[in-house]
């Protein structure tokens, strides 16, 4: 027999699953199976629940940068006027534009006037972020067109502006309605710079999915901004939109080459990258401490596995007798604790997967139970918790897990092996 049964033959299996369905009363410990089973299931259904947020989280936080702001913004250095005065703006924009997209991997280049105002309505003000662009250039801003929610229509933007829902939010205002913009640095008199204040129609709200750009952010037409902050035939800078945003940085030599001596850029990784930096640690320290989760767990698989191996002694004496090799008693106790992290496994990674499918009813269920307010948008920036399922994730979890519960599995597989018949049945 022990030369003719091969690894992990049928009577194997069937042994080791009866003794993992045995009882106490029957010398088996049920419970702690039981115990083993849900904890490897919890720790794994933690480990991919957590990575499907955070991978969420990343992937919306990225996407609401790339999809509502340039991509790397070109800026002019300061110039010094006869007066002394310090001026930074492009006055051949049409032109700098178009030579920076014609430059390989530029999709879009657009002048633009940028400014800090106060609007107001009513009795309401509130601070806002004025961006003036031509119609043409802002129906190519993705968040823009197909945001999130959006009121109006945007194919009238030449005859107003078009806000973010926080802005019209704050100041209690509709499409339709006029609001009133406010600019310190107004029209040049004789007596010298006097506030200048415009009204100007509602035509269109955007809710883009990032809580600060949907409460500051307003656009203007581009002719009316140049007006409005006394930028005539000038720009403020030129937003640049490329096709491969994760490689902006080899795509910058060129534009600034474009662009002429003066420019200097800006990208979405030098005004976020210290943020992406933060998450990728936090992915890494989040993963380290859920793997001690799984490996906590896989622990209660030993000590199931030493109280299973004590109280099968006796069986373990007869098996040996019967003509039972030490490999076949080692593969019978390995395929009780590995059957245990297996199955473990499988249901944590179900739960988990089901976690980050249904996330936003289970979070609405949580918010709703907890009485609202779980989830405070301009801390976090966006308006939802996020969750994204990376199979790289699911694998490393899984692959995680079965290796720990199979690697623990061996040691009290062993002992019970190396377990000598003779003194098994001596007290028997």
């Amino acid at each position: 027999m022990a030369g003719s049964t091969p690894p992990f033959a049928a009577f194997e299996w069937m042994i080791a699953l009866r003794y993992i369905r045995a009882k106490r009363a029957e010398g088996g410990v049920s419970v702690m199976t039981w115990i083993s089973l849900i904890g490897v299931t919890l720790a794994v259904f933690a480990l991919i629940a957590t990575l499907a947020v955070r991978s969420g989280f990343r992937a919306e936080f990225v996407d609401t940068i790339l999809g509502s702001n340039a991509h790397v913004t070109v800026y002019f250095t300061p110039e010094i006027s006869d007066s002394g005065a310090q001026d930074r703006t492009i006055p051949d924009y049409a032109e700098v534009a178009s030579r920076i997209a014609a430059v390989a991997g530029v999709t879009r280049a657009a002048p633009m006037v940028r400014g800090q105002v106060m609007a107001n309505n009513q009795n309401a003000n509130t601070g806002i972020e004025v961006y003036g662009l031509a119609n043409a250039d802002l129906m190519t801003i993705p968040r823009i067109v197909k945001p999130e929610g959006s009121e109006g229509n945007i194919a009238r933007f030449e005859d107003g502006i078009a806000i973010g829902s926080g802005v019209a939010r704050s100041l209690g205002v509709d499409v339709g309605d006029r609001i009133r913009i406010i600019s310190p640095n107004g029209a040049r008199t004789a007596l010298g710079t006097s506030p200048r204040v415009s009204a100007y129609e509602v035509v269109y709200i955007f809710t883009a999915g990032r809580y600060d750009i949907d409460r500051t952010r307003v656009y203007m037409p581009l002719a009316e901004a140049q007006s409005f902050f006394n930028r005539d035939g000038v720009a403020d800078e030129i937003e640049v939109m490329v096709a491969d945003p994760d490689a902006v940085e080899t795509v910058i030599p060129s534009i600034l080459a474009a662009a002429g001596p003066r420019a200097v850029s800006w990208s979405w990784r030098d005004s976020s990258g210290a943020f992406l930096r933060a998450l990728t640690v936090e992915d890494n320290v989040m993963f380290v401490i859920l793997s001690i989760l799984v490996l906590i767990a896989s622990m209660n698989i030993i000590s199931g596995l030493i109280m299973l191996v004590k109280n099968k002694g006796r069986d373990i004496g007869i098996l040996r007798t019967v003509g039972l090799t030490k490999g076949s008693i080692l593969r019978i106790f390995f395929i009780c604790g590995a059957g245990i992290g297996s199955v473990g496994t499988l249901l944590g990674v179900l739960l988990g997967c089901l976690f980050a499918i249904y996330i936003d009813p289970i979070f609405a269920a949580v918010n709703y139970v907890s009485g609202g307010g779980v989830w405070d948008p301009s801390i976090r920036g966006i308006y939802h918790l996020p969750a994204k399922l990376e199979w790289d994730d699911v694998l490393s979890a899984v692959a995680l897990s079965l290796g720990l519960s199979w690697v623990v599995t061996i040691f009290p597989a062993r002992r019970a092996a190396r377990m000598n018949p003779v003194e098994a049945l001596r007290y028997e």
